[in-house]
């Protein structure tokens, strides 16, 4: 076994490790907020916003080494980026109506910061179904790395939209929407942000990985067709 694969083995089993400590953090030792157990979504909300970042800032840096360098391994990086952005965008878009249900009354406000939230995954839900069904070739790899430039750019919009805008999306870790005034619900937060952050870096990792198979397996098909060793 090579070396980055045991460093692959161990780091899922570390990032499992915590996800089950984090699960049993949240639910059994940090106590219940004036809200009740619905506020325990916070700390899946937070870390999967958080985690979407994360993808969203791998999928700029692949799409900038693309255009820089047109290096096949960069555009595996930036759709394994978006592919984790997509997925952590997903979670934090369900988790947070079932939160704003309780809090506000109604499942969806047009709030500055949920807005552009959602148009974010919307951008990165384009960029994986462009993926899906165009091509390999060198055009559709630079126009979706300019596409993901985009959706990065649109990421500090995300987090100053409260301020700029106002609006009723509440600033909880700056201590404007309640604060984290226990030291258990910043330990849940916290374990909550390592293990999503951890997780978020499995999933790139082993994206990047399966895309680049892919495209060598692809690159060796065409070599052999080429050469006549497989009939079309």
């Amino acid at each position: 076994m090579k070396t980055q694969d045991r460093a692959f083995i161990a780091l899922c089993v570390v990032t499992a490790a915590l996800v089950a400590v984090s699960i049993h953090w949240i639910f059994l030792e940090a106590p219940l907020e004036k809200s009740g157990i619905v506020q325990k979504i916070f700390y899946f909300h937070v870390p999967a916003a958080y985690a979407m970042y994360v993808g969203a800032a791998v999928c700029c840096v692949g799409s900038v080494g693309y255009l820089w360098t047109e290096r096949v391994g960069w555009d595996s990086l930036a759709r394994a980026g978006a592919d984790v952005a997509v997925a952590m965008g997903i979670i934090v878009m369900t988790t947070g109506p079932l939160w704003a249900a309780k809090s506000w009354g109604t499942y969806w406000k047009w709030d500055p910061r949920i807005t552009t939230s959602l148009l974010s995954v919307l951008v990165y839900v384009a960029y994986v179904v462009m993926r899906a069904f165009t091509g390999t070739g060198d055009g559709e790899r630079k126009f979706a790395s300019a596409l993901g430039i985009l959706g990065a750019a649109n990421l500090p919009i995300i987090h100053f939209a409260v301020r700029k805008w106002g609006g009723t999306h509440p600033e909880v870790i700056t201590g404007e929407g309640g604060g984290l005034h226990h030291p258990d619900f910043v330990r849940a937060l916290l374990l909550g942000l390592s293990a999503f952050t951890l997780l978020s870096i499995v999933l790139v990792w082993l994206r990047t990985r399966q895309d680049q198979l892919a495209t060598r397996l692809e690159a060796a098909e065409d070599e052999a067709l080429a050469s006549g060793a497989v009939e079309d």
